[in-house]
């Protein structure tokens, strides 16, 4: 008995060929083929959609006309059918190309990937019922090892050139080794599921390209499978990505094409760019779908040195695995206080990193170069003490809740967006991404450059952390003094360096604020452009004061943790709230900042 089940319906075949389908009555009417007794080898079935593979090879789908495959497929026979939506794709058997309609495709039809394995390889020998005729040299180009095919299945009739005798395809491999290669997607997928079979693998093939067209993608898959990889590690990133694609509703990562980006850029045009730092530019983009995006774009930078020596390609495959390891974790991060990595490009060797737009800009922008009156999150003191609140709950997340835990490695006021509604959002906490690699890139083959690259100095002059920057030792307590530079610019509305009157050269905001705050005059270093803090504001203010102080120690064994930051700035915005609401005045002292810290 053959069984598949879509969106709305279900269907089954039973062992006299007879189909049945139930489900929803509008899908079951629409898409339920007649009842007929006929061989078939496979059914898919989609949204309203009912597609079978019959015995002889060939295809047939119903609603006749709508899910029909087009006139220049009709009479061709097929390896393997999936359906998904409203999108039906099948393994062409003429040249195991992958081929999709209906769903709104367009010209009918389209050739999604060139070549794909027709099925999982296995050493020819065991192949009792023979072997699908040129499966070696697809076998031989996905780097299997041996004697290897991919068998033709027990128990239905071969189709003309369907089968190979055995003893060729020894030859075969030899002769054709290294040519029509195929997709490294379907490689990952067969190398990772070769039990499941020939139906899991389509299916996977079918769901990524669905979830494509699903989620607005403005070119076609083939667009980025077959962008030409560049670099020793190449072919092991695209198989590492294919297979990060491969798992379907279930991640929210996406692989944008080049082309796509190029276009909603205009070439990343200097009219897009709306930004830049050490990774490259930032150009904001509008997705064929209506997605504002930010597009954050690495430059290549020449070594200038023999790059091309084992040492640094060694390097590079190291990193390059890094890339998709640490991709695939922060698509799966999701905090209201962070902004959204929507996907990723990797074509031709780029390293692109697309994020959700956020329209009000960055916190410094608001702090330090817009003219008066200040924005709302920033013209009252507790609506600074929210501000802050929401941008240590993000941060917290990435130490404590993510698994494995993120270290940020440049938090500072640049990297704190706004949101429509003025949220505070931490961003960029992907560009460790860009800055390891492009690290490799420029230490070339400098004798020991790249043995502890993933934690390579990063960061910005005035909110690095010197005993990061001392020891060359990253721990989650370097976020926490970037942080606590943060606070101080908050509370001061200074910079993190610049010159204050009376001073020669310029000055870190932290050598100016703290030793006032330890000497209980926050008031000398509070923003002058707000009215000074009510008495309630001054409990709250000054305690967050302490906190900042706390979090700029030198040794980082006796700064806070991030969850003790956000502990504290609850109480501070509680203590506010609590007065405003005619609750009282605030109890809050220094010793309450003292018992949260790590001594």
């Amino acid at each position: 008995m053959l069984l598949a089940a879509g969106e709305r319906h279900a269907c089954a075949v039973d062992d006299g060929g007879v189909m049945g389908c139930w489900g929803e009555a509008a899908a079951v009417e629409a898409a339920a083929p007649p009842r007929m007794s006929r061989a078939v080898s496979t059914v898919a079935v989609g949204d309203a959609v009912t597609c079978v593979l019959w015995g002889n090879w060939t295809v047939s789908c119903w609603p006749v006309g709508e899910a029909s495959p087009p006139p220049a497929l009709a009479q061709q026979q097929f390896v393997a059918l999936e359906a998904k939506g409203k999108v039906v794709c099948g393994v062409l058997m003429s040249d195991y190309s992958l081929q999709c309609w209906g769903g709104g495709v367009a010209g009918g039809v389209r050739k999604v990937f060139d070549k794909v394995l027709p099925g999982p390889c296995a050493p020819s020998k065991s192949c009792s019922c023979g072997v699908w005729s040129g499966s070696a040299q697809l076998c031989a180009g996905s780097g299997a090892d041996g004697d290897v095919s991919v068998c033709y299945p027990c128990g239905y009739t071969p189709p003309p050139m369907a089968l190979t005798p055995m003893s060729n395809s020894s030859s075969s491999t030899s002769q054709s080794k290294g040519k029509h290669r195929p997709s490294n997607l379907a490689i990952a997928l067969i190398s990772a599921g070769a039990g499941s079979g020939l139906v899991a693998l389509l299916a996977a093939l079918v769901t990524a390209y669905y979830l494509r067209r699903h989620r607005g993608s403005s070119s076609p898959v083939s667009g980025r499978i077959h962008a030409e990889p560049t670099g020793p590690a190449a072919p092991r990133v695209q198989r590492r990505l294919s297979a990060l694609l491969s798992k379907g509703p279930n991640t929210t990562v996406e692989q944008f094409p080049l082309a796509a980006l190029r276009a909603a850029t205009d070439c990343f045009s200097p009219h897009h760019r709306i930004g830049s730092g050490s990774f490259g530019g930032v150009y904001r983009a509008s997705l064929p779908d209506g997605r504002e995006v930010a597009i954050k774009r690495a430059e290549r930078r020449d070594s200038g040195g023999p790059s091309s020596s084992s040492a640094a390609a060694a390097r590079r495959i190291d990193h390059e695995a890094a890339f998709v390891s640490e991709l695939a974790l922060l698509s799966r991060v999701n905090h209201k206080n962070l902004v959204r990595l929507l996907g990723f490009c990797a074509d031709g060797g780029e390293r692109i990193l697309v994020y959700e737009f956020m329209p009000n800009g960055t916190l410094h922008d608001h702090l330090h170069k817009r003219p008066p009156p200040l924005s709302p999150p920033l013209a009252s003191w507790p609506a600074r003490l929210r501000l802050a609140l929401g941008a240590a709950r993000g941060i917290e997340y990435m130490h404590t809740y993510a698994v494995p835990p993120i270290i940020h490695r440049d938090i500072k006021s640049s990297n704190i967006l706004l949101d429509a509604f003025w949220t505070a959002k931490v961003s960029d906490f992907g560009l460790s991404l860009l800055n390891t690699l492009d690290a490799v890139a420029v230490a070339g083959d400098n004798a020991g450059a790249g043995e502890d690259d993933p934690c390579v100095t990063a960061g910005t002059v005035g909110y690095m952390d010197p005993e990061y920057y001392r020891l060359q030792h990253l721990t989650d307590k370097s976020d926490v003094y970037s942080f606590g530079v943060v606070l101080l610019e908050l509370l001061s509305g200074c910079k993190a360096i610049q010159k204050y009157e009376g001073s020669g050269s310029p000055k870190n905001v932290v050598d100016m604020a703290v030793p006032h705050i330890e000497d209980d005059r926050v008031h000398r270093v509070l923003d002058v452009r707000l009215p000074l803090p009510t008495p309630w504001e001054m409990e709250a203010v000054a305690y967050v004061g302490y906190l900042a102080a706390d979090c700029v120690r030198l040794a980082g064994r006796n700064r806070p943790t991030m969850s003790e930051v956000v502990g504290v700035l609850e109480r501070a915005v509680a203590a506010c709230d609590e007065y405003e609401d005619g609750g009282g005045e605030p109890a809050l002292s220094r010793s309450c900042t003292d018992g949260s810290t790590a001594t």
